[in-house]
């Protein structure tokens, strides 16, 4: 009577082993799956029993940027995988998160692979594609030139700009600089942009634009997308230049042919100044040289002068040469090759390219008619030809004055005075009171007054009374000692050098150009 409690016990430890040994069979079963899928996938992420469902596949862009080295791979699920085709995309270095652009991953760091069935389209991952490609932007960069009847408005809807946003640069702009000054042949820059695979309208991203020579006006875009505009400084590089010619009419001519700017040019002729009258020292077939910098703005071109390093002049029987140097005290001066300054205490001759045409002393008039004292000595000119100041000084006279014309005293010192006549006009900023340096342009040669013809009249005045300004005594400034003329003598060594290399290369040129 008691043993079939036993045999029902032992029937159903039966059934309870039978269903382990099944469980245990299946869970061996999935094990032996996953490991496999594991295999399959590298380092895949959990695959999805839903077809088109990747879990962990693409981190989201605000946890994880689009340059991050890590790779980032999902697996589609499908029944055959070890066949499975594969189709990529692959995130752009440095470009806005969640922007990614098809092909093979090996031209960027990242990229996301899909194992795909052959049996299932592969419209859903094209699909994704686009969805990340519509946040990529093309940005397009053009120069503009501003013609006559142009205004900013109207380049900018010309260009494709939406009337509000131009509207909105434009307010901005006219904080920091009138647009009225624009003018014709000014170029702009304008970057513009927009969503590349939504056809979307264009939006302006930045519009720069020349202020002066040296700076550039800047709009952009602040992070919030708000315009803001700036005034940056143009950076400039500078370039050793050589010229180097024959002397045919004049110094200023010849170096005008080889390109030298003018106010480098001036610079030098004020140099010489020092030691040489153009009227009498040069003569045809003389030569001069020039080593000077340029400052080149490498984005646009534009270029501006820079410093003068060296100049000489050969002649028949001498040469005057300059080297510019600056002591340790700050002082930047020319020296001739043995240290001594080539500043004098007034220039010989005030004028270039000018032919003495009437000496100190007595003359008969040219249009009065009788012999009297001529007080100065004439230098025939161009009407607009420069006229210099002859020493530093300060003006103690501009404007008409008697049979002078346009006239320009200056006082130099408590004994010596210079005064120049007949000028067509005086410079600007040139009146009473002001003060000039050596070489400073102070008027343009004119025939105003009692005149026969463009020239000026040069006077020195010693303690008041005029003297011959030819025969005025000059004395050197100074000389390097020490330390500073040890430093001058290894600047000179590089010049040389540098004229040097620069002359092999202008021959070298010279022979390869037709």
């Amino acid at each position: 009577m008691y043993v079939q409690p036993y045999h029902s016990l032992g029937r159903a430890l039966a059934f309870v082993a039978a269903a382990a040994f099944s469980l245990g069979v299946v869970v061996g079963a999935l094990a032996v799956w996953f490991v496999l899928g594991q295999s399959r996938g590298g380092e895949s992420a959990a695959v999805s029993s839903h077809p088109w469902r990747v879990q962990s596949a693409l981190p989201e862009p605000s946890r994880q940027p689009a340059t991050s080295p890590a790779a980032t791979t999902a697996v589609l699920a499908s029944r055959e995988p070890a066949s499975a085709p594969t189709a990529s995309v692959a995130a752009a270095p440095g470009e806005a998160d969640g922007a990614f652009r098809t092909g093979g991953g090996d031209a960027w760091p990242e990229s996301l692979t899909f194992a795909v069935d052959p049996a299932i389209p592969l419209a859903p991952p094209a699909r994704t594609e686009r969805l990340l490609l519509a946040t990529r932007t093309e940005r397009v960069e053009q120069q503009v030139e501003i013609r006559r009847g142009d205004t900013l408005l109207s380049i900018l809807l010309e260009a494709g700009v939406g009337t509000a946003e131009a509207h909105e640069a434009i307010s901005t702009l006219r904080g920091l600089y009138d647009l009225r000054r624009l003018q014709p042949g000014q170029y702009l820059t304008l970057a513009l942009e927009r969503e590349r695979r939504s056809g979307g309208e264009l939006r302006l991203a930045s519009l720069s634009f020349a202020l002066d020579a040296r700076k550039e006006v800047e709009l952009s875009r602040d992070d919030e997308g708000h315009f803001v505009v700036r005034a940056v400084e143009r950076e400039f590089a500078a370039e050793t230049r050589l010229a180097t010619g024959a002397i045919e009419d004049s110094l200023y001519a010849a170096a005008l042919r080889q390109s030298v700017p003018e106010s480098t040019l001036a610079e030098a002729i004020r140099l010489l100044s020092w030691d040489i009258d153009f009227q009498r020292d040069l003569q045809p077939e003389d030569r001069f040289e020039l080593l000077y910098e340029e400052l080149v703005h490498a984005p646009s071109g534009a270029s501006l002068p820079g410093d003068l390093l060296y100049l000489a002049l050969r002649m028949d029987r001498r040469i005057v040469e300059a080297f510019r140097f600056k002591t340790r005290d700050g002082q930047v001066q020319y020296y001739d090759r043995q240290g001594r300054s080539l500043r004098k205490s007034l220039l010989k001759t005030p004028v270039d390219g000018a032919r003495l045409s009437s000496r100190f002393g007595n003359r008969r008039h040219p249009v009065l008619g009788y012999t009297r004292m001529h007080k100065g000595v004439d230098f025939a000119a161009p009407t607009g030809t420069p006229i210099y100041a002859a020493g530093d000084g300060v003006v103690v006279m501009a404007g008409p004055y008697s049979a002078y014309g346009n006239y320009v005293r200056i006082r130099h010192t408590r004994e010596f005075e210079t005064a120049y006549g007949h000028m067509s006009r005086i410079a600007t900023g040139i009146r009473s009171g002001v003060r000039v340096r050596q070489g400073q342009v102070i008027g343009y040669v004119g025939s105003t007054g009692m005149s026969t013809g463009p020239h000026l009249h040069y006077e020195v005045l010693q303690a008041g009374r005029q003297v011959n300004p030819l025969r005025v005594t000059v004395t050197v400034a100074e000389q390097l000692e020490g330390r500073d003329l040890e430093a001058f003598r290894q600047r000179v060594a590089d010049i040389d050098g540098l004229r040097r290399r620069l002359g092999e290369a202008k021959l070298v040129a010279s022979r390869v150009t037709p």
